[in-house]
């Protein structure tokens, strides 16, 4: 199937490793132009190797902290001079620290808002307006599923996912009739580094081992496996590309029917 992606432009916020960079090598895959912006240049430089060694094309790299509203702007504006135009947008920088009530600290809850929900609403605050004027868009929201399954070890991420996947589907209305698409993508237990600092913090909170943690969670799939980060990555590209044209709106969760109930028995 041809996603109709190829001379496409994609910029993705937490493009150097991950779900960021698995979708990055299949848009370049699919024909699409990359830019990517993380805030570790060694990491996104390795990042941007090794999606050049597997797909020939040339990533283009912004080093940018989204959270600073300037480097959110600085991106985007550094991607609309290089390639021209940007076509779509996709947010999936930052982790949340995990913990119970008793265990994060207003440090971590405000860290947790303004990396994960601010980061993204700054990165789409700062291309809409570009996308609005050429009356096309794709913004792809990678939002963890703690934001519609909460519980009470992911205060802080249930918390800023919850509130992102709210700014989804609200600015979906606004921005449709200008043909600009924006959707949620909710993944479960995802098998990165992100996640096993999570299963760290699990098993501190019971004192348990990272083994012990990790077969708790497995207990909540009834697939019996983590998800990888190409799973996520084919449903992103797949809401950035033309097959999901009367997409918008959207919140599809990718977490393997979890049923986080189960992680508490």
């Amino acid at each position: 199937m041809d996603l109709g992606l190829q001379g496409k432009v994609a910029i993705i916020n937490g493009g150097s490793k991950g779900i960021g960079k698995s979708s990055a090598v299949f848009l370049a895959e699919e024909g699409a132009e990359v830019g990517i912006c993380a805030r570790n240049q060694e990491g996104m430089d390795a990042a941007a190797k090794e999606i050049r060694n597997k797909t020939g094309k040339e990533i283009f790299t912004i080093p940018a902290d989204t959270t600073r509203e300037a480097d959110a702007q600085n991106f985007a504006r550094k991607c609309v001079e290089h390639f021209g135009h940007v076509d779509i947008l996709i947010n999936c920088a930052g982790g949340s620290p995990g913990g119970t009530i008793d265990q994060i600290t207003e440090a971590d809850w405000m860290s947790s808002l303004n990396l994960k929900f601010m980061g993204y609403v700054r990165c789409t605050t700062a291309i809409v307006s570009h996308m609005r004027e050429r009356k096309y868009g794709r913004i792809v929201n990678v939002i963890g599923n703690d934001g519609i399954k909460p519980i009470h070890f992911e205060l802080t991420p249930g918390a800023a996912n919850a509130a992102g996947i709210n700014f989804t589907l609200a600015m979906s209305e606004s921005l449709a009739l200008d043909n600009v698409l924006i959707n949620a993508v909710n993944p479960g237990p995802v098998d990165t580094d992100r996640w096993w600092g999570l299963v760290d913090t699990i098993a501190k909170g019971r004192g348990c081992t990272r083994e012990e943690a990790s077969q708790l969670a497995l207990r909540s799939l009834p697939l019996g496996r983590y998800c990888t980060a190409d799973e996520v990555a084919s449903i992103v590209v797949f809401l950035a590309s033309e097959r999901a044209s009367y997409i918008t709106g959207a919140s599809i969760s990718v977490d393997g029917a979890q049923r986080k109930a189960l992680m508490d028995i």
